[in-house]
C-alpha cells in the first residue's frame, strides 16, 4: 500500500488527469469527468480545502444526475410541447389565482394521491396549466404521463374488447400522476366510460377542483 501511495503522490498533472478520467469512466461520473479540471483550477484560485474542492466536485454530480432524471422523467411523460408556469400569462385570465397555481406546483396533492380538476372556456389556459403542473411533477420526482381523454377511451374500450384491460389499467396505475386533457365538450361522452372505468380499477375520485370557468382538463394523481 505505501509504494502504491508513493507512486500516486508521484505523478505528474497530465498522468493524474489520465487517471481522473479512467476512474470516472468507471465510476460513471460524467459531470466530474468533464468539469473536474476547471473545478481544480478554481479551487486554486479560491484556496478550498481538500474537503471544499471534493464538496464541491460531489455536488456538482449529484446535480447533474438530478437534472438529467428530471428531463428523463419530462420526456416519459410525452407532453406534446413544452409549457411552464414562469411563461403563463396570469393576467389574462384574472380570475386564475397565482399563489393558488403555486401552491398547487409544490405537488403535495399529487403526494396524498389527490386528482385536481382545471375547467374553463377555450383559451384559458387549461392545457398549459395542466402541462406546466405536469411538468412540475416531473421535477419532483414523480412519473408522469399525459394522454388526450379521447386517446385513452380509445386505449380502454380496445383493451376491453381484447380482454386486456386489467393489463392497461394496471399500466397506467404505475404512474404517479395520470395528465387527461379533455379538451371538448363533444368529447365527454365519449370518454365518460372509459374513465370511469380507469377510475374503478386504479381507485380514483375526483375530490378537488380549481375552477375557470366551463370545460375542464383534468390531472388525476394515481396512488
Amino acid at each position: 500500500s505505501r509504494t502504491v501511495t508513493t507512486k500516486r503522490r508521484g505523478m505528474t498533472e497530465e498522468a493524474a488527469d489520465a487517471a481522473i478520467d479512467q476512474a470516472c469512466r468507471m465510476l460513471r461520473m460524467p459531470t466530474i469527468r468533464n468539469s473536474f479540471t476547471d473545478y481544480a483550477d478554481r479551487a486554486g484560485r479560491e484556496q478550498l480545502s481538500y474537503r471544499g474542492f471534493l464538496a464541491e466536485l460531489l455536488l456538482a454530480e449529484c446535480d447533474d444526475r438530478a437534472r438529467r432524471r428530471s428531463e428523463r422523467r419530462i420526456k416519459a411523460a410525452k407532453f406534446p410541447r413544452e409549457k411552464s408556469l414562469r411563461a403563463f400569462d396570469f393576467d389574462a385570465n384574472p380570475n386564475i389565482d397565482p399563489a393558488v397555481i403555486h401552491t398547487l406546483a409544490k405537488c403535495e396533492w399529487v403526494q396524498k394521491g389527490q386528482p385536481l380538476c382545471l375547467i374553463g372556456d377555450s383559451g384559458t389556459g387549461k392545457s398549459h396549466l395542466l402541462i406546466a403542473l405536469g411538468t412540475e411533477a416531473a421535477m419532483a420526482g414523480y412519473r408522469v404521463k399525459y394522454t388526450l381523454a379521447t386517446q385513452l377511451a380509445n386505449e380502454l374500450v380496445e383493451a376491453a374488447d381484447e380482454m386486456t384491460l386489467a393489463k392497461t389499467t394496471a399500466r397506467y396505475g404505475r404512474v404517479d400522476l395520470l395528465c387527461i386533457d379533455l379538451c371538448r365538450h363533444r368529447d365527454y361522452a365519449e370518454v365518460a366510460g372509459g374513465i370511469g372505468s380507469l377510475r374503478r380499477a386504479a381507485g380514483w375520485g375526483c375530490r378537488h377542483s380549481y375552477r375557470l370557468s366551463r370545460n375542464a382538463s383534468v390531472l388525476s394523481a394515481g396512488r
